[in-house]
């Protein structure tokens, strides 16, 4: 099988090159070789990919992922979020190529208080959040049930910038930190969704699911774990103070959802893998920073 992987200097494409099972090929596609921004660098791209074997599935994990940023730059998240992900929908269905798209939690306004389905009807606030969408109507619309849409949150890894390796340098250079607590989720190791993904591309699954790990903490919660398994771990060497703030301490450019877990249970039977809660993930993933 051969895939084309699009976004592989980012979280997720790199967990799926580490994890890329035996009987497929990748084919990357990334900065700087192509220009997200640019119909004609991303059909070059796409058109070099098939010119010797076909490609069997595309795989996008590219994404404008600034989200206060994106309030700014609102021209350059919809062309990486939405036109670009329409260009990638429309070189599929002409082409006969499954389509993975992955897309975020901030499709929806979190005012819903109990987990997302992937049915619910979303309603982003951000301009992160309605790009994204946009992507996902683009998906629907050219492809149909023929693609598959997988909605994560809170992700993190070893590689690349994210909250907890941010968490982790704060802690050894402050004495005390304030983590908002009012905002609610479930955080996500991008080895454990590159995992469902591949499952899901042997399978050829199409639909719109979810997936992250298993329960639920506010941004607080998780930087209070992520010391005490990093303490344990000896990744840092000192307890430090971290005080739960409301949001309103903390003012971003773009909105957050309050309440962004998502029910994974379908995907989580599809792809039989059994749900891990996110705390042991955070502990596997600590073990590759030792």
């Amino acid at each position: 099988m051969k895939i084309l992987l699009l976004g592989t200097n980012g979280q997720l494409g790199w967990e799926l090159r580490q994890s890329c099972p035996r009987d497929v090929v990748i084919e990357v596609c990334d900065y700087p070789g192509v220009d997200f921004t640019r119909v004609s660098s991303i059909g070059q791209c796409l058109k070099n990919a098939i010119q010797d074997v076909p490609v069997d599935c595309i795989i996008n994990t590219a994404a404008y992922t600034a989200v206060d940023r994106a309030e700014q730059e609102k021209e350059a998240a919809y062309k990486i979020n939405h036109e670009a992900v329409a260009v990638l929908a429309e070189f599929a269905r002409e082409n006969g190529i499954h389509l993975v798209h992955i897309s975020t939690d901030f499709v929806f306004n979190g005012r819903q208080y109990k987990p997302y389905n992937p049915g619910d009807i979303p309603d982003p606030e951000s301009i992160y959040g309605k790009s994204k969408l946009a992507g996902e109507k683009a998906v629907k619309k050219i492809l149909g049930n023929r693609a598959l849409i997988i909605r994560t949150a809170w992700l993190y890894s070893a590689h690349g910038n994210n909250f907890v390796k941010t968490m982790l340098r704060l802690m050894a250079e402050k004495n005390c930190l304030n983590v908002i607590d009012e905002q609610v989720g479930t955080p996500t190791w991008a080895y454990g969704l590159a995992q469902a993904v591949w499952v899901c591309v042997q399978k050829k699954n199409s639909g719109t699911y979810h997936w992250t790990d298993a329960g639920v903490a506010s941004w607080y919660d998780f930087a209070v774990a992520i010391q005490e398994e990093a303490l344990a771990a000896g990744l840092l060497s000192k307890n430090i103070p971290i005080q739960p703030i409301p949001a309103s301490l903390y003012p971003t450019p773009a909105k957050r959802p309050y309440y962004g877990v998502l029910d994974k249970r379908e995907l989580w039977e599809k792809t039989g893998i059994k749900p891990i809660h996110w705390r042991s993930q955070l502990r596997t993933m600590l073990k590759e920073l030792m």
